[in-house]
């Protein structure tokens, strides 16, 4: 049992990498890095381009994500991300992402743009973003006695494949409590190395949420319902159901959130808000059988505020 634990991270890797080898020779990535994440609607940065900038103030956030937690090579990912305003109505934004998963390696590194349209009850801003992309095996293999590193097809998936994406959103907040967002993720991808290959047919993929904050109830509390239906490129439609509950003019939070779809999943959110720092931690549980084997899901983030919100 220990070893078919140890060996199932490696065999869930290669079967991805093999349908990477197909699918990418006609110019389609494996996968959408975005469905990683579980705190998506407490930073929707994360997932829409259209949330650059919004706000007023200037963001540096951190995520960590350690899903199978205590699973050897279980999937690890880190972002770090800046957002802000440029100009008057144009944000701006920078994301760092890298992900592991067993022999799995991707990398991201985005640029994001975005214009505001503000009136009375409305705030929305538009979004692009553009994309590099790289999948490839990590360097974990190094010491492994089976891993021949004068091998051609080792070497071609230790350089990896590279892509160059772009994605369009929209964010906005009507009348202060109704909070909704629309994405197109990778919208355009394009193959850098070995560009000539043949372009495939391929479902548009699309991200779409909805909140709605309830202000001043009992004794100051607020809560606020969110849902997020993502349909991702090679990765099954789900929904996540969010509750978010906020205590002390929303200094510390607390909310339960579930996912359907391709996987069925239970979170419990916990949340801190001093002065211009919000740190969030998230604790996922799988009903899937494979639940049996690791503890669950572990997701922290780290976000500072720089300026107060415009007006």
């Amino acid at each position: 049992m220990n070893k078919m634990k140890k060996s199932l991270p490696y065999i869930v890797a290669l079967m991805v990498m093999t349908t990477l080898v197909g699918k990418m020779q006609a110019q389609e990535r494996y996968f959408d890095e975005r469905y990683i994440y579980s705190q998506a609607f407490l930073n929707p940065i994360l997932i829409n381009p259209g949330a650059t900038g919004f706000g007023g103030s200037h963001n540096i956030l951190l995520n960590y994500r350690n899903t199978w937690a205590s699973f050897d090579a279980s999937p690890k990912s880190l972002t770090l991300s800046y957002d802000g305003k440029l100009i008057d109505r144009v944000g701006i934004g920078a994301l760092l992402m890298q992900d592991n998963f067993g022999s799995l390696k991707t990398s991201k590194a985005q640029l994001s743009f975005s214009y505001g349209i503000t009136s009375s009850k409305n705030d929305v801003r538009f979004g692009l973003s553009t994309e590099f992309v790289q999948h490839g095996l990590n360097n974990r293999d190094a010491d492994d006695p089976n891993f021949d590193p004068n091998d051609p097809l080792a070497q071609l998936r230790r350089t990896g494949t590279q892509f160059f994406d772009v994605s369009i959103g929209a964010y906005g907040v009507y009348d202060g409590k109704f909070s909704y967002g629309f994405a197109l993720p990778s919208l355009i991808s394009s193959r850098l190395n070995n560009p000539t290959t043949n372009n495939t047919t391929r479902e548009i993929g699309f991200i779409f949420n909805a909140g709605y904050k309830l202000d001043a109830l009992l004794n100051d509390i607020s809560l606020e319902p969110s849902i997020i239906l993502k349909k991702l490129n090679n990765v099954p439609t789900h929904v996540d159901l969010n509750l978010k509950a906020g205590f002390l003019e929303d200094k510390f939070l607390g909310g339960v959130s579930y996912t359907v779809g391709g996987d069925k999943r239970l979170g419990f959110l916990l949340g801190f808000k001093v002065s211009n720092l919000d740190l969030y931690y998230t604790y996922n549980v799988s009903t899937q059988a494979f639940q049996d084997y690791n503890n669950g899901a572990h997701e922290f983030t780290v976000k500072y505020k720089i300026g107060k919100k415009a007006l």
